[in-house]
């Protein structure tokens, strides 16, 4: 009599101490490799002496996906967890085409210009525009676009860094801790023709051309805590206005608490007239931020709110209507206040600066080999 066939044994996973800890790492991978992550979760569920029907349903899939990939693992390992090269036509440009392309971009600048565009290096090299745009964007270049930095030369960048970051990150107890700054100089500026309003399928428009009524500068005090701010227009800038300001908030902080004070090196706040009136409330503590570093002031954040949300886009007829629309600004963010919310220590951004300083000089250090020929 003939036995019946039963189903096939199940093969026995085996995952080593180093494949679990790959595992892992592809666990943790960034979105871009998220099937592979998932992959790597299925066989991490399977040794754990899951079934996979149970696999399945906790990871919502389907059991013949969880023994396809199981069986994929006993078979090859991880390399098998990985996506098979897709069919596809030839690649035409080789390598060595492609390195040329980036080190023209990089070490040489065309003749008559400072930098490439898609056209010339084209013409340079015999491929086309858009074969050379395609190469850009495989290797992040922007030869169009340029930025400007600062890098701070204080001799107490270090100290003043740690002194402000402890500030945001560990706030004194039955303290407030505001930062200070002016906005200077804001134009109120109106159109010369009126602006076209946003309509479906039409951005808004206005004429390039302005008229200018006066200026303003605001003076605004942002609370790390809460988020609210206090803020004054004045007609000038001056240490005479810097003092106002500092007297409205003194009128405005709670009479038990220290105030920390978070400004820049600018000339009216270190006047004696505003020392004669810090000497006599001891209760104020200022912290300067480092020459060229107003990035540490996190009201300079909150002006380039302002600027983007009511300044920029704004048309005022006269400096009053300006101070009016900041006002106007103030109340409403006033209304439902959020804090900025700080994440990175004193050491990661002395690393950040110590690096940009290093990688900047290394750029401009003459070639070793060049020099001994």
């Amino acid at each position: 009599m003939e036995a019946k066939r039963g189903r096939p044994k199940k093969q026995e996973l085996v995952v080593t101490e180093q494949q679990r800890e790959e595992l892992e790492r592809l666990v943790r991978q960034p979105r871009k490799s998220r099937a592979t992550a998932f992959r790597a979760r299925i066989i991490l569920e399977c040794d754990g002496g899951l079934s996979n029907a149970a696999v399945a349903a906790k990871l919502r899939t389907t059991g013949f996906t969880v023994g396809f990939w199981r069986n994929r693992f006993i078979v090859g390992g991880i390399s098998t967890l990985g996506d098979e090269p897709r069919p596809g036509a030839p690649r035409e440009i080789g390598d060595d085409k492609i390195e040329q392309v980036v080190r023209l971009t990089l070490e040489k600048a065309p003749k008559g210009a400072t930098h490439w565009s898609s056209r010339m290096l084209a013409t340079r090299t015999g491929l086309s525009q858009s074969t050379i745009s395609r190469i850009w964007r495989a290797f992040g270049l922007k030869p169009h676009r340029s930025e400007t930095f600062q890098l701070s030369n204080d001799p107490l960048l270090v100290d003043k860094v740690r002194d402000i970051i402890g500030l945001y990150l560990s706030p004194p107890h039955h303290a407030l801790v505001l930062c200070v700054d002016e906005k200077s100089q804001i134009q109120a500026l109106s159109r010369n023709q009126p602006v076209l309003p946003l309509r479906s399928g039409q951005l808004e428009r206005r004429t390039h051309d302005y008229q200018r009524h006066g200026v303003t500068s605001l003076f605004a005090a942002l609370d790390i805590a809460t988020g609210r701010v206090l803020g004054k227009c004045y007609r000038r800038h001056r240490s005479v206005e810097f003092l106002d300001f500092l007297k409205k908030i003194d009128a405005a902080a709670p009479a038990d608490l220290d105030v920390h004070l978070v400004l820049d090196n600018y000339g009216t706040h270190k006047t004696a007239k505003v020392r004669q009136w810090l000497q006599k409330r001891p209760r104020y503590h200022l912290h300067f931020t480092p020459t060229h570093a107003s990035w540490l002031n996190q009201v300079e954040r909150w002006f380039a709110l302002l600027t983007q949300r009511q300044i920029k886009r704004g048309s005022h007829r006269s400096v009053s209507e300006l101070e009016d629309a900041i006002r106007k600004f103030i109340a409403v963010h006033n209304e439902q206040p959020k804090p900025f919310l700080w994440t990175k220590s004193a050491s990661q951004i002395l690393e950040s600066i110590a690096r940009f300083a290093s990688t900047t000089l290394a750029a401009h250090q003459p070639n070793t080999s060049a020099r001994n020929q």
